[in-house]
């Protein structure tokens, strides 16, 4: 018997997120073969989040196994100053600036993590933001908007009246997902769209 469920993150799945993450890591397709390193891109796009805001991280499993996440920060903001502190550090201590020359998937994320997250003012009216992915084993059979409900309902509960994401113009898959959800087009950007939510009632 097939069993999925969507529960609570718990310190226990971190390794799993990683996992994810690099397994969706490449516009939603498998990106192991991409990098050389496979927590780097895990460390930017999972792990603080559900390190530094389990109360908005929920985990999709199947037979007990996860294979899918969404993940919150409440205010943008305030996320990416708690990761200058709490987050980036000893990863910039272990992994040194890459050479200019450096085109590579891991050259770019370790940049990235130098460079940190977003810091300046939220919008007020979105002030949150996530991140979703869902291994194929949890694709096309509704997952996807169950998890995207359990985070609005726990912001919701928080009083945030809206959250936005990031998502590339090759995901075509994404992008229709997302507005089938319920976002709506804040941006378009040369790379893709800034899709919002508004959450309130």
């Amino acid at each position: 018997m097939s069993t999925f469920e969507i529960r609570p993150y718990h310190p226990t799945d971190l390794t799993a997120l990683y996992r994810i993450c690099l397994g969706t890591g490449d516009s939603g397709q498998d990106a192991t073969h991409l990098y050389n390193d496979p927590d780097v891109i895990g460390h930017y796009y999972a792990a603080p989040y559900a390190v530094l805001e389990p109360e908005l991280a929920f985990v999709l499993t199947h037979n007990g196994h996860a294979i899918g996440y969404v993940l919150g920060a409440a205010d943008t903001a305030a996320f990416g100053h708690r990761c200058e502190t709490e987050w980036f550090p000893p990863l910039r201590a272990r992994y040194a600036m890459p050479a200019e020359d450096d085109t590579s998937r891991d050259a770019n994320m370790i940049r990235a993590i130098h460079r940190g997250h977003r810091r300046e003012e939220n919008d007020a009216a979105y002030p949150a933001h996530l991140h979703i992915d869902i291994l194929p084993a949890g694709q096309g059979m509704g997952w996807g908007k169950r998890l995207i409900q359990t985070l609005a309902d726990a912001m919701r509960h928080q009083g945030i009246p809206g959250v936005y994401l990031g998502v590339g113009r090759r995901n075509a898959n994404a992008v229709g997902f997302y507005q089938h959800v319920g976002f709506h087009t804040l941006q378009e950007e040369d790379w893709g769209y800034v899709f919002g939510m508004r959450l309130g009632t």
